[in-house]
């Protein structure tokens, strides 16, 4: 026997520790390893994710892209606690996902995580003023003991929430007093109310035109870069995306690919943004190749696989 060859115990032993779950970095504002989410209807069951990973860096800004389906807003939801997994684990700002009680979940949605809707309708009461609804979520926050000294310190905070995000001089205005843009910038005013470690937002430019949607994106990064929170957003615009450091795309149910974005000085001192787009490898071996790849050389069922000195060679399987 080729004493180079694995035993049956160090199998057992390395598929065991494979199926252990990964423990979180420090850094990590969300940690997601094999997360599954099984929706079932009339007896049909249809698995939206399907064991997806991914992790984010307290203070990162990450755009999360794919096609119809393909679960990005599943995870969204999940990770605002909206909606919860089937399997596998997902922590956010040390918050246990799987681990919270109802109690908890309400808690979690109040203090640690911010979260904006693309329907502007969604994100503010069309009767209560910008400020109004930016002071809703910690009056809902404050236990009724301690309001007393709170409504002070609310509204101080409402000011310095609204002035962070260039906003101020809205705060007396109702919804439909607003335009698309502003009414956005105001639902990411409300998101911040309560200080939140982590802000999602699931398509937040979709129905604005361009020059707004840059003008609300501006304000994630002022959110981002200014006030230091890590900032997931989904979506579907080319802009967003490619202003971001690290866009993820999600392709059934799993992380697919990841473009990641630096910039870099030449020999004059002149800046540019160098990007480089990359599969991601789980923790089992798996990656999905880009379907342009795939069809360029009309890969189908099989591939050669052969290991080089410093790379994996793929080839179609043809005689």
């Amino acid at each position: 026997m080729n004493s180079d060859q694995p035993t049956y115990e160090e199998l057992r032993h390395r598929a065991a520790a494979a199926a252990e779950p990964r423990t979180p970095t420090a850094d990590a504002a969300i940690a997601v390893d094999r997360l599954v989410r099984i929706f079932s209807t009339d007896g049909i069951e249809v698995q939206a994710l399907q064991g997806l990973e991914l992790t984010v860096a307290q203070g990162d800004l990450v755009a999360l892209v794919g096609a119809s389906g393909s679960g990005k807003s599943t995870l969204l939801n999940i990770l605002a606690g909206l909606d919860v997994p089937t399997a596998g684990s997902a922590r956010v700002a040390g918050y246990d996902l799987l681990e919270l009680s109802s109690r908890d979940r309400l808690r979690y949605r109040r203090e640690a995580v911010g979260f904006v809707f693309q329907q502007t309708a969604r994100n503010l009461l069309p009767f209560l003023t910008a400020a109004q609804n930016v002071a809703l979520p910690m009056q809902l926050k404050a236990r009724s003991a301690a309001r007393r000294g709170a409504a002070a310190r609310q509204s101080a905070r409402v000011a310095e929430v609204l002035d962070a995000l260039g906003i101020g001089a809205l705060a007396h205005r109702r919804p439909a007093e607003l335009s698309g843009g502003q009414q956005q910038r105001v639902a990411i005013a409300v998101a911040m109310a309560n200080d939140p470690s982590v802000l999602l937002a699931d398509e937040p430019t979709g129905e604005l035109d361009s020059e707004t949607a840059a003008v609300v994106f501006e304000t994630f990064r002022t959110v981002n870069k200014e006030l230091g929170v890590t900032v997931v957003i989904v979506t579907h615009d080319p802009m967003v995306a490619g202003e971001v450091r690290r866009t993820v795309a999600i392709r059934d149910g799993r992380t697919s690919s990841e473009v990641l974005r630096r910039t870099v000085t030449d020999e004059h001192g002149e800046e540019s943004v160098s990007e480089r787009e990359y599969v991601v490898l789980d923790r089992f071996g798996r990656v999905q190749l880009p379907p342009k790849f795939l069809e360029a050389l009309a890969m189908e069922h099989r591939v050669a696989v052969d290991l080089a000195p410093d790379h994996i060679e793929l080839r179609p399987d043809r005689p």
